[in-house]
């Protein structure tokens, strides 16, 4: 059956709706809580889901604080980079998640939403704006560029960001001193007032294809490839393996006391599916695809 598809030209539909639709799809975003002082030296404090990490060496951040959707009106934050070319980049964790959007409410030009919000200021080591002490990571960055994209309603300013200094706290270290993920409990962005957290059950491995090549879904038995009980992300998992099944592998799997009410009477396509897929979200993608195997 063909999917029904809603298609959309972005020029037919208000901003505000363009909008919705886009940060509804494109998510979850990962937040920049952005700290800049003005040329004064009175000190902003914003979050912008428009934000990722673009390059290691030089390490470049960058973030948008888009024009206002209603005006067009530029956000303080760029305005306060324009004036002086440095932002502090703070990551935000579940704990921190409601002070952080209890600053971007749209105070006046002048407040300073760390006392709005709660937050405690850190001076820089590099850099005139403060850091969040209550972020798990932040960074010091130089602004290398500022690319304005339109000066229509909603449009992006494009904020290169240069780290030049990294302040991690240790309590989100490993024993190896590496950053761990489950211990950052790490929110991202999601469609209108929706948040999602990276913790618990939400996390989840796949091994990389990098340094090995995998078979390829292609390689699988058609009837796999076709199967009405493995999912998109079950052959994915297959196909990310190095090679097919050797005869021992077979053999040995035809003797599992699952498999062999399975396959000694009549092959049980559905069921062996269903078995294969159990295998695959127990992380055992080898037996997995030895057990398809057997049908051939």
């Amino acid at each position: 059956m063909t999917k029904k598809i809603l298609t959309i030209d972005p020029k037919t539909i208000s901003q505000p709706e363009l909008h919705g639709y886009l940060l509804t799809a494109v998510a979850p975003r990962p937040i920049c809580f952005a700290s800049t002082v003005d040329k004064m030296g009175n000190v902003n404090l914003s979050p912008f889901s428009f934000f990722n990490v673009f390059s290691s060496n030089p390490p470049v951040l960058i973030f948008s604080p888009s024009r206002s959707g209603r005006d067009g009106s530029l956000k303080h934050t760029h305005q306060n980079i324009v004036e002086v070319p440095e932002v502090s980049i703070n990551i935000v964790n579940y704990p921190m998640v409601e002070q952080m959007s209890l600053a971007s409410t749209a105070y006046e030009k002048g407040i300073n939403e760390f006392v709005k919000a709660g937050f405690t200021e850190v001076s820089s080591e590099k850099i005139k704006p403060p850091r969040v002490a209550e972020a798990p990571v932040s960074f010091e960055c130089s602004v290398m560029e500022i690319i304005e994209l339109a000066n229509t309603p909603g449009a992006g300013n494009l904020i290169l960001a240069k780290v030049e200094l990294m302040h991690i706290n240790n309590e989100f270290l490993d024993v190896e001193g590496k950053l761990d993920t489950h211990k950052l409990d790490l929110v991202g962005r999601m469609g209108g007032s929706w948040y999602t957290r990276s913790s618990g059950d939400s996390l989840f491995e796949i091994p990389k294809p990098i340094r090995n090549k995998g078979i390829g879904v292609d390689q699988l038995p058609q009837g796999v490839q076709n199967s009405i009980v493995l999912t998109g992300n079950n052959l994915g998992r297959l196909g990310n393996l190095e090679r097919l099944p050797t005869q021992e592998q077979l053999h040995r799997i035809a003797e599992n006391p699952e498999v062999k009410p399975l396959v000694e009477v009549a092959m049980d396509v559905q069921k062996i599916h269903a078995l294969a897929k159990k295998w695959l979200d127990n992380g055992e993608a080898e037996n997995a695809l030895a057990l398809l195997y057997l049908l051939e």
